[in-house]
């Protein structure tokens, strides 16, 4: 019997946060309440989510500090839920490490697409011995991994939400390769993604936080254009 995914929804009202289970049940997902941020790290130990639906107006902790401590230890999905529509809060919440924000009062049918978009883009698969079938690039102090979601650099395992290491991964996979920013929100966020191109500089962003420039490789931005990953030959 294959199991359900499970999705933590994480909102101090009950009565939204049942009804998300109800919608997220019927889809065969299996769902866990919390109705706030101090139960959040707790809840991942004993559910262990592969998503987390995140409301950023919570007693006590609010959801964009819950989302930096889940991002200190953890790469899995987050999805903030907020009636904050405003460009600074989206942008907040994708600087912190969400993989997606979706306003409130949202549709049913796009809160199941938008989850359902974000667990197929990240399917972590076990450690294995490599094939020549995974889905790696390799460069001098540099392995990524899409096979399963890792990233080495200088040696060391990096940390990185789904979106963080499919974009890298996109860039490096096809070196010198110029991409505008409307073709990497396509690729990796997808046609259905509701969004600007200033989440595509957010993440370049992030990304050049943790993986500076090297001798041999660096992200480069093309102005008024887009990125590539520039490679010296």
């Amino acid at each position: 019997m294959v199991s359900r995914q499970k999705i933590l929804i994480v909102d101090d009202d009950n009565n939204i946060a049942e009804l998300i289970s109800l919608y997220l049940t019927k889809e065969c997902f299996e769902t866990m309440i919390v109705n706030d941020g101090e139960s959040v790290m707790g809840a991942l130990t004993s559910f262990s989510p592969n998503l987390i639906l995140l409301d950023l107006m919570l007693p006590g902790m609010d959801g964009y500090q819950v989302c930096r401590e889940v991002r200190a230890k953890h790469s899995i999905p987050i999805i903030m839920l907020s009636a904050k529509g405003e460009v600074f809060d989206k942008v907040l919440g994708l600087e912190l490490g969400a993989d997606d924000y979706i306003e409130k009062p949202f549709d049913p049918k796009e809160l199941i697409a938008r989850v359902k978009a974000v667990l197929r883009r990240y399917k972590p698969a076990p450690s294995s011995s490599r094939s020549s079938s995974d889905k790696c690039v390799e460069y001098p102090d540099l392995i990524v991994n899409l096979t399963n979601y890792s990233v080495t650099y200088m040696g060391k395992k990096v940390e990185m939400p789904p979106k963080e290491l499919e974009l890298l991964y996109f860039l490096a996979a096809s070196p010198n390769h110029v991409f505008t920013r409307e073709q990497l929100l396509d690729q990796i966020w997808g046609y259905e993604y509701i969004g600007d191109t200033r989440t595509v500089d957010v993440h370049i962003k992030r990304l050049r936080e943790k993986i500076k420039d090297h001798n041999n490789w660096k992200i480069s931005t093309i102005w008024g254009i887009g990125y590539k990953f520039e490679v010296k030959n």
